[in-house]
């Protein structure tokens, strides 16, 4: 008999959120303030589905669902990134990134501890932020791996797959 693997999956239409973003190129390049409405999907591995091995999919919607909140409508901005320098940061956030300077009330953008804002670097990001939340559930032993998509237009997106044993 040949092993079994199972996979839980919530991709729904709500965990969304829309945000601005430049990403960064190796050459120092960027792109220009733009927008996307990125979805999130979240996929678990898991070996066993019987009773005692029951994952709850309450607690992992909630955890999505509080990430879309805090992360909509906000200018995203990679803290890490080396092209970036945050000049003031109190009512106003004033940075420039790339040589080009920018103004924002503060709570109109999110700075990420990541070095780009790319959908490959948020997929990353995501699935780090849930693995920190979801501790108590994925530190299962029946739970072999968190898969993380971020997609920022129907069909254009990143997965980030964290082997967790």
């Amino acid at each position: 008999m040949s092993a079994v693997r199972h996979r839980i999956a919530i991709a729904r239409d709500q965990y969304k959120f829309s945000c601005a973003h430049m990403t960064v190129f190796p050459d120092g390049t960027k792109e220009r303030l733009h927008g996307h409405n990125y979805t999130i999907a979240v996929a678990l591995d898991v070996d066993r589905v019987d009773l005692p091995s029951m994952i709850p999919f309450s607690p992992i919607k909630v955890a999505i669902g509080e990430l879309c909140a805090e992360w909509k409508e906000r200018v995203l901005v990679a803290s890490q990134n080396a092209h970036l320098e945050i000049v003031r940061d109190d009512t106003e956030l004033e940075f420039r990134l790339c040589g080009e300077r920018y103004v924002m009330p503060r709570g109109d953008a999110l700075l990420l501890p990541i070095d780009n804002i790319s959908v490959e670097a948020l997929a990353a990001h995501v699935a780090t932020v849930l693995l920190e939340r979801l501790q108590a559930i994925l530190s299962s032993p029946n739970v072999r791996t968190l898969e993380v998509t971020v997609a920022e237009s129907p069909g254009q997106g990143a997965t980030c797959t964290l082997e967790l044993r």
